[in-house]
């Protein structure tokens, strides 16, 4: 799957080594300030960075038990739709607040599929093993030992959901926007724009890295903002 000249998992690969504040400046000069997330979406683990293509899953509250094949055939129509370099992206929708929808199950699957990650707008189940799944980045606002069984479901997947926003209450994502995050946040990278996006952020994180070295040297801060351009 390719998206403009450049393959999604090319993308991806680049996007994950650029910082998402760099991401966010060239958005931002691009005249899309709005395109960050909340910023309680956070990272498993500090040094977690994600970056793909969204592929979207709408949740809803479903307060009754479903069998196993039932459960199975809706979490079905994610695994059958993940492709490589997608980033699993859900909104558990309100009333959902304290269940772990997906988990690490659940989790080794997608990412045997070919995921680069899931970010969930709400709460994810089981920590512990997550965080032993090899390069696999998780984003949610909180984990939970709450079963979704009885509570949740999967409703649609691949449509435009809305995420929680930062400088604004929502972010639409549509499915094959690119999603990049690390630490200091998550940004929403509109698939129309996002190999110029890439493109400028790469050379941004390259001017900050030269400025790095050179201030490392001892080289006053005003000559390298002036050679530079990035404070």
């Amino acid at each position: 799957m390719s998206q403009g000249k450049l393959s999604i998992v090319e993308i991806a690969e680049r996007f994950r080594k650029i910082r998402s504040a760099n991401v966010y400046d060239v958005l931002d000069a691009m005249g899309m300030p709005f395109q960050t997330l909340s910023l309680e979406i956070k990272p498993l683990r500090e040094d977690m960075r994600i970056a793909g293509a969204a592929l979207t899953v709408q949740g809803y509250r479903y307060p009754e038990k479903l069998c196993s094949e039932e459960n199975w055939r809706r979490f079905e129509k994610v695994y059958r739709s993940v492709f490589e370099g997608c980033v699993v992206v859900v909104n558990p929708e309100r009333g959902a607040e304290g269940i772990g929808t997906f988990g690490e199950m659940t989790s080794w699957c997608l990412k045997q599929k070919g995921a680069r990650g899931i970010l969930v707008d709400g709460g994810i189940r089981d920590r512990m093993g997550l965080l032993e799944i090899p390069d696999w980045p998780v984003f949610a606002r909180y984990t939970s030992h709450i079963e979704s069984n009885g509570r949740w479901v999967v409703g649609e997947v691949g449509v435009p959901i809305s995420l929680s926003g930062q400088l604004r209450s929502q972010v639409q994502v549509r499915p094959g926007d690119f999603i990049v995050g690390d630490c200091d946040g998550v940004v929403v990278v509109p698939q129309e724009v996002v190999e110029e996006v890439l493109v400028k952020a790469e050379e941004v994180e390259r001017l900050e890295q030269l400025s790095r070295q050179e201030l490392s040297k001892g080289t006053p801060f005003e000559e390298v903002f002036e050679k530079y351009g990035r404070a």
